[in-house]
């Protein structure tokens, strides 16, 4: 069994945490708890993203990294008379990889375990068995009786319903298997920056910026892209490992251990061509791996925070992840980070001289 460090001991708290989008409290306490000891000041926005700030040099460029509190989710919208829950998707899910999968249902009572219910094969003519089911056609089933046990428990319309994972390190203690590494990830890399920037000088007011509602069209990271105003940001997600049996190399090129990938394009966003430039040659200058990526489908915070007030060069950087919007996901440990390494290096030579002429390439 591995032996917990401080860092596992953080991605277990933050993947533990339950939080879709519109319900990130829990998820913000964690990242909060972990931020704040290398924070001059923690504050949230209006929608509830977290902000904490760095201040190496006053008045410096201000330099946001971002990843996005939520995960993909479901939310209760009805109960039947059996005591059957029906839910709506939050975020993008694919109906193949729901089907007899355990949820927690966060209740103002506590939490409630249920299961997504699946008829047995046994019963299926062979011509259903061939078809996916409909996501508008599952339910989930808490054992309940009736509609009024599951109130009397606390099940509500519009609870949040996550899925249920246990975070595990595998045999090869460098992967790492959780659920909602889209995107705890992202959030612990933002605290891992500002905590290598702890104890070092620097010529920036540096944001570690826990966002919400990514996944349901990059919402907090607008809102907070406002407050802040950024010269410089860097939206950190995770992105598609292309290395496992049935994916080729034109669907996702990227493999798990080969360094943070550098995003070159993705639905929202063409990344910043001076921003991508800087970023890789301090890569290649300090032989830190990293591997381009492009994602016709799909964006990232980077997509809202770059088109907020006058422009903002932003660049994404992601880990190569297998099995995302799903319940278990898997990344290593290694590209998280080499993540942290690169930006942080990157920060510490990112003056007000070098974004000016990053800006105006």
């Amino acid at each position: 069994m591995a032996k917990y460090d401080e860092t596992l001991t953080m991605l277990k708290d933050l993947t533990d945490a339950n939080g879709i989008p519109g319900n990130e409290r829990q998820v913000r306490d964690v990242m909060k708890k972990y931020i704040e000891p290398f924070s001059d000041e923690v504050s949230t926005d209006g929608l509830g993203s977290l902000i904490a700030k760095k201040t190496g040099t006053p008045g410096g460029p201000k330099i946001m990294v971002a990843g996005h509190l939520d995960e993909v989710g479901f939310m209760v919208t009805a109960i039947d008379e059996k005591g059957f829950i029906r839910f709506q998707t939050v975020g993008g899910w694919w109906g193949q990889v729901m089907l007899a999968q355990r949820v927690t249902i966060v209740t103002d009572k506590g939490d409630i375990t249920g299961v997504i219910g699946s008829k047995p094969p046994h019963i299926l003519p062979a011509e259903v068995r061939k078809k996916p089911v409909d996501i508008k056609d599952m339910f989930i089933d808490i054992g309940a009786s009736s509609r009024a046990e599951a109130n009397e428990w606390g099940v509500r319309p519009g609870d949040m319903v996550v899925p249920y994972f246990e975070f595990t390190v595998m045999n090869n203690e460098k992967m790492l298997l959780a659920k909602a590494w889209d995107n705890r990830i992202g959030c612990a890399i933002a605290i891992d920056v500002l905590k290598q920037l702890k104890s070092e000088s620097h010529p920036n007011e540096v944001y570690g910026v826990g966002t919400v509602q990514e996944e349901v069209g990059l919402r907090g990271a607008k809102t907070s892209a406002q407050l802040i105003q950024p010269d410089i940001a860097f939206g950190v997600d995770v992105g598609i490992a292309g290395d496992t049996p049935g994916i080729t190399e034109k669907e996702a090129q990227s493999k798990m251990g080969h360094g943070p990938q550098i995003i070159l394009y993705d639905a929202s966003m063409v990344s910043h061509k001076g921003l991508r430039d800087f970023v890789t040659g301090i890569a290649d200058e300090l032989n830190i791996p990293y591997q381009f990526d492009s994602i016709a489908g799909g964006g990232t915070d980077s997509g809202a925070i770059h088109t907020t007030h006058a422009g903002v060069p932003s660049l994404s950087i992601t880990i190569a992840t297998r099995y995302i919007h799903s319940h278990a996901a898997m990344l290593h440990r290694d590209d998280y980070e080499n993540a942290v390494k690169l930006i942080t290096e990157v920060i510490k030579r990112m003056d007000k001289e070098t974004v000016d002429k990053i800006t105006y390439e």
